[in-house]
C-alpha cells in the first residue's frame, strides 16, 4: 500500500490528466461571468475525493484539506507539471498530445468551424477553451485566439439549438439530435430518421432507415452521408431537411469495419463525381462495379475567366487543362479547354457550376450537354426579355 501523501499526489495527477479544466466554474457561470466567488481549489478537492472513493482509498472525511492541496499544486508548479500562473478557469496539465504551436493551429480551426460552419458542439468547446486558456503562454507573441487562418464558408441555416431558442427561430430539425446521431455514426448503429422537406421533388419524404456514415460540411450547409439499410444505397441529405426525431434501432451496431467499408465506397463516389448527388440505386451499383461509362466533357473558358480557371488545376482528379493559341497582342491564350470525365449523375450539378461564369464559358462536347447548357442560357435570356 502506498503512503497516503504519495497516493494523494498520484490521485491529483490522475484527476488533472483525465479531467482537463477540473475546478473551473459551471458553464452558466462562464457565460455570464456571474461566479465572482468561485474557488477552483475547492472544486478540485471535491473531484479528488470522488476519485479516491471510487478507488476505495481509506481517507478521513476532511482529507485532504485545501491547504494541503495548495502545497501539492505548488509542488507541481515547481516541477513544471503546471505553469506558474492562476488557474481560476480550471486546472490542466500542459497541452496533452499537442505542442503549443499545434494547439494554436487547432484553435484557429475550431474557431472557423464554430463561427462559419456553426457547429454547436464546437462552439461550446471553443468557448470553454477560451476561458480555460486565459493566461496560457504560447510560443508566439500576441493573442493566441487571433484568427491567423480561417475557413470562410458560412452556413446559411440555423444549426445551434441554443441559438435558435435565443433568436426565436426554433426549427425542429435533426440538429436537435446531433449527439445521438454522432454516437450512431461512431458505433455503426442503424437509425430511423424522418425527411420533412424535398425542395427538388425527387427525394422520398417520411421515415428512412439507414446507417449514418458521416456528417460533412460542403460550401453552405451540413449534410448527412448515409447508407440505406434495405438496399445499401448511398446518399447525401441536408441535415436541416430532417425533423428532430432520431431513433436508434440496434444499439449494438454493425461495428466500425463495416462503417469504414461503406464510407470508403461513398468517398469513391464523391471523388469521381461533381457535387453531392451520388446517383440512383441501379446506376450507383454499376458505377461502383466499374460498369458505368463516364462522359468525356470538354468545356471552353474565355478571358478573363479562363485565367481564373487555369489556377485551379486540382478541381477534380480527372481534370486536364489545355490552353489555346496565344493572342499576338496580349500573349495570353485566347481560350482554355477544360477536359473532364464525369458519371451521368453529375451532369446536372456540373452544368449548374458552369452557369456562374455566364457568357465566358461554352460547352463543346458532348452534343447533348451542349444543348442543355444552351437551353439554360436561353431560359435566362427569356426571363430578362421585356
Amino acid at each position: 500500500m502506498l503512503p497516503q501523501p504519495t497516493e494523494r499526489l498520484l490521485l491529483l495527477l490522475l484527476t488533472l490528466l483525465h479531467q482537463p479544466g477540473v475546478g473551473g466554474p459551471e458553464p452558466l457561470a462562464i457565460r455570464d461571468n456571474s461566479d465572482q466567488h468561485h474557488s477552483a481549489l475547492a472544486a478540485l478537492r471535491a473531484q479528488i475525493r470522488t476519485l479516491a472513493a471510487a478507488r476505495r482509498c481509506d481517507w478521513p472525511p476532511a482529507y485532504p484539506s485545501t491547504a494541503t492541496l495548495r502545497k501539492d499544486i505548488q509542488l507541481l508548479r515547481q516541477w513544471g507539471f503546471l505553469e506558474d500562473r492562476m488557474y481560476r478557469w480550471g486546472y490542466y496539465l500542459g497541452t496533452a498530445v499537442l505542442t503549443r504551436r499545434e494547439l494554436q493551429v487547432a484553435l484557429n480551426a475550431l474557431a472557423s468551424q464554430a463561427k462559419f460552419q456553426a457547429d454547436p458542439q464546437v462552439r461550446q468547446i471553443y468557448k470553454q477553451l477560451q476561458y480555460r486558456l486565459r493566461g496560457f503562454h504560447f510560443e508566439t507573441e500576441g493573442d493566441s485566439f487571433y484568427p491567423v487562418r480561417e475557413i470562410y464558408q458560412r452556413s446559411i441555416e440555423w444549426t445551434d439549438p441554443e441559438e435558435m431558442v435565443q433568436r426565436g427561430e426554433n426549427r425542429r430539425t435533426l440538429f436537435h439530435c446531433i449527439e445521438t446521431l454522432e454516437v450512431a455514426i461512431a458505433r455503426g448503429q442503424p437509425i430511423e430518421i424522418f425527411r420533412t422537406r424535398a425542395p427538388y421533388g425527387n427525394q422520398q419524404l417520411g421515415a428512412q432507415i439507414a446507417w449514418p456514415l458521416q456528417l460533412l460540411y460542403s460550401e453552405i450547409a451540413w449534410y448527412l452521408l448515409l447508407e440505406n439499410c434495405a438496399d445499401g444505397h448511398l446518399a447525401v441529405g441536408r441535415v436541416s431537411r430532417y425533423c428532430d426525431r432520431c431513433r436508434v434501432l440496434d444499439p449494438g451496431g454493425r461495428g466500425l469495419p463495416a462503417q469504414q467499408a461503406s464510407l470508403d465506397r461513398a468517398n469513391r463516389l464523391l471523388a469521381a463525381g461533381w457535387g453531392l448527388f451520388l446517383g440512383e440505386p441501379e446506376e450507383q451499383q454499376a458505377e461502383l462495379a466499374d460498369q458505368l461509362p463516364l462522359t468525356a466533357i470538354c468545356v471552353r473558358f474565355y478571358p478573363p475567366i479562363s485565367t481564373f480557371i487555369a489556377e485551379g488545376d486540382r478541381r477534380h482528379p480527372r481534370l486536364r487543362l489545355r490552353p489555346g493559341r496565344k493572342d499576338p497582342q496580349t500573349q495570353q491564350p485566347v481560350h482554355l479547354d477544360f477536359h473532364i470525365e464525369l458519371p451521368p449523375r453529375s451532369h446536372h450539378e456540373f452544368l449548374r457550376w458552369l452557369q456562374r461564369y455566364g457568357g465566358d464559358v461554352e460547352v463543346m462536347a458532348p452534343a447533348e450537354l451542349r444543348a442543355e447548357h444552351r437551353k439554360r442560357a436561353m431560359a435566362i435570356a427569356q426571363r430578362y426579355r421585356v
